[in-house]
């Protein structure tokens, strides 16, 4: 048998040796596994294309969203306008002035001392029937024009001259 020392010897230049072997640089061949180019520029094209047609669509909402918001607006005005236009005819029909021509126009008269009737039967107050002469005056006059205010008439006779002298 053999020291164990040259056992060791020998297994380290047969490892030193097999580590050269595999430090030695070597050219590979070149082998390039390339990745098929067609799916890919499809996909790229499809998700191009379907960003564009959602971008389409979405724009082209928001445009009918735009008229739709300015059709009820402006229907949302005329609303207003006609309900303005019916709250002034409304206070027009509830005038109290209105409402006393068009009784005084049907022959209707304020009665000159009311009789009220209560809830048990009894009359307060003498009951006596309104005559044309009982009428009031609904609109109130005009006030006077101070004096002040009323200018002095100045009339100014011109002696006509005489026709041919």
């Amino acid at each position: 048998m053999s020291s164990p020392a040259v056992q060791l010897r020998s297994r380290v230049s047969t490892l030193g040796g097999a580590a050269v072997e595999k430090a030695r640089l070597t050219v590979v061949p070149v082998a390039r596994a390339r990745a098929p180019r067609v799916p890919f520029i499809v996909l790229v094209s499809v998700v191009a294309l379907a960003g564009v047609v959602g971008l389409l669509m979405f724009n082209t909402s928001l445009q009918q969203a735009s008229f739709a918001e300015a059709r009820l607006s402006d229907k949302a005005a005329a609303l207003a306008d006609r309900e303005e236009t019916l709250r002034m005819e409304l206070d027009d029909l509830r005038d109290p002035q209105r409402i006393a021509r068009e009784a005084e126009a049907m022959g209707m008269v304020i009665p000159p001392a009311p009789a009220f009737l209560r809830l048990d039967g009894t009359v307060v107050g003498t009951p006596r029937p309104a005559t044309p002469e009982d009428r009031i005056r609904i609109s109130p006059r005009p006030p006077a024009m101070p004096a002040d205010l009323r200018p002095q008439i100045t009339v100014v006779e011109v002696p006509a001259k005489p026709a041919g002298g």
